[in-house]
């Protein structure tokens, strides 16, 4: 519904009045000429409202936009074109008309299917103005396939890209191991398929290691999760089969499992993988693209645990054929022996064989007598040469020589000993003779020693000085500096000294 207040301000028309006589000329009888008339008055025309190209556009786009907000076309798609914007840009035309469209990334990203050039859709969205260009556009908000359901559409299209690249070839088909060790589950950890694949293993192969990834496996972001799941079990060493699946649902249930990212990732899988998906009337593109469809999570558990029972059965069933057939070879060798001895030309085989087995005994004895008089022998020769090479033995002469060195050592400290008590005693002897002519003891007992005044020699003689003569006196402690006043003659009297 137009908004009042979405339209211009104007005033409103004059509404039309029928057109008057024309004025007659009183004189002349005739129409009076207006041009010429001044005294009477004219209406007043209305101003007129100039619009730019942009005041226009935007009108017309509010109008557009106003009167179809929200309306449903049906047509063909033609001219179909993505950006680099990630914006879809396309053409809905019929036989006779034709208008252009976009689809904004935001919501192309939730379409089930891939719009493509001859696709008849229904198209929800608004009708609006390219003001740039000036040309009106359907913006659409949804898309849904005429005829056909979109997620059958999606499912369609994505089966066929994938069979023309050969996903869904039989030669890539890879066959289920025979004894698999290490089991990969990939699943919610909240369904009721991880407790049917785990109950039926624990059943019927109760040795066997699982590693489980959880993956959310309903909703938009399941299938970006069960790819990476399927990745990261990838990587785990030692896994040599992959379980990927979920219970029953709806086909929107069951969508993540019909998306291309997961149909890559389980192409991708180095090992076998087996689908799981849904009941056994649920058919998904995860189905076509594995190694091996499984029409219940607990089927699969029971496909990978039948590879066990066939080897184990095939087994048992060789061990069967094996004994049967040596306890016949036995029975027939024996038939054989049995009739070889009943012959006349074995008459007395027994006791030949017997007196053969008497002669080989006896000379094994011999032998092994031999033989233990060879080895007696050979090891009293090994016992003299170790001890002849013991003599010649380095640690043993070392430790000999060792031993002397310490005996030697013992001796020459006691000898040193010795020698130092023995020294000591002669040093203290020629101290003690040495301290007794010692010049330093007699000066300690009061004598003195005279220099002369240099102190080049020693005075002796009372007449080799002079009144006035300076000479020097050494004490027991200290020296004097004297000077001489007279000098005695040679008489014997201690020469007295006055500093």
């Amino acid at each position: 519904m137009t908004d009042l207040f979405d339209l211009p301000f104007e005033e409103e028309p004059e509404p039309e009045r029928a057109p008057a006589a024309p004025a007659r000329d009183p004189r002349k009888g005739g129409p009076v000429d207006e041009r010429r008339t001044t005294n009477v008055e004219r209406p007043a025309a209305p101003a007129k409202r100039v619009f730019s190209v942009t005041e226009l556009t935007i009108k017309v786009r509010d109008l557009l936009e106003a009167e179809f907000f929200e309306i449903w076309v049906q047509g063909e798609l033609s001219n179909c074109r993505v950006w680099n914007t990630g914006h879809l840009y396309f053409t809905l035309k019929d036989g006779a008309s034709q208008i252009k469209a976009v689809i904004f990334r935001s919501a192309l990203r939730y379409l089930k299917f891939k719009p493509a050039d001859g696709l008849r859709v229904v198209a929800r969205g608004r009708v609006s103005v390219y003001e740039p260009k000036g040309e009106y556009q359907l913006v659409c908000e949804h898309l849904e396939p005429h005829g056909l359901g979109a997620l059958q559409l999606a499912f369609d299209q994505l089966k066929k890209r994938l069979q023309d690249e050969g996903l869904f070839d039989a030669a890539r088909k890879r066959p289920l191991p025979s004894l698999p060790r290490k089991i990969g589950i990939v699943t919610s950890l909240d369904g009721a398929a991880i407790r049917d694949i785990i109950k039926v293993l624990r059943r019927r192969y109760a040795n066997a290691h699982l590693v489980i990834c959880p993956a959310r496996v309903q909703g938009d972001d399941a299938a970006p999760e069960i790819a990476r799941a399927l990745r990261q079990i990838a990587r785990v060493p030692g896994v040599d089969v992959v379980i990927v699946g979920r219970g029953g649902g709806s086909i929107e249930d069951l969508w993540a499992f019909n998306e291309e990212i997961v149909a890559r990732a389980i192409a991708r899988v180095p090992v076998p993988v087996i689908s799981a998906v849904g009941h056994e009337t649920d058919v998904t593109i995860a189905d076509f693209v594995a190694d091996v469809r499984a029409p219940t999570p607990s089927a699969a558990a029971e496909l990978v645990v039948s590879a066990k029972d066939e080897f184990c059965g095939r087994i048992d069933r060789l061990h069967d054929r094996l004994r049967s057939a040596a306890r016949a070879r036995v029975q027939s060798l024996g038939r054989r022996v049995h009739i070889a001895d009943g012959r006349p030309a074995f008459g007395g085989f027994r006791g030949r064989v017997a007196m053969r087995g008497r002669h080989a005994a006896e000379l094994s004895h011999a032998l092994a007598r031999i033989m233990r008089a060879g080895v007696a022998a050979r090891e009293r020769r090994r016992q003299q040469l170790e001890r002849q090479l013991a003599t010649f033995d380095a640690g043993r002469r070392l430790a000999g020589i060792r031993t002397r060195l310490v005996a030697s050592r013992g001796r020459l400290e006691t000898a040193v000993r010795r020698r130092q008590h023995r020294s000591a005693a002669q040093l203290g002897n020629v101290a003690g003779r040495l301290d007794t002519l010692s010049p330093l003891a007699v000066l300690g007992r009061g004598y003195a020693v005279a220099w002369n005044a240099d102190k080049s020699r020693i005075l002796r003689d009372a007449e080799a000085v002079a009144p006035g003569d300076t000479i020097h006196v050494t004490l027991s402690r200290g020296e004097l500096d004297c000077e001489v006043r007279s000098a005695a003659d040679s008489t014997p009297r201690t020469p007295r000294t006055q500093s």
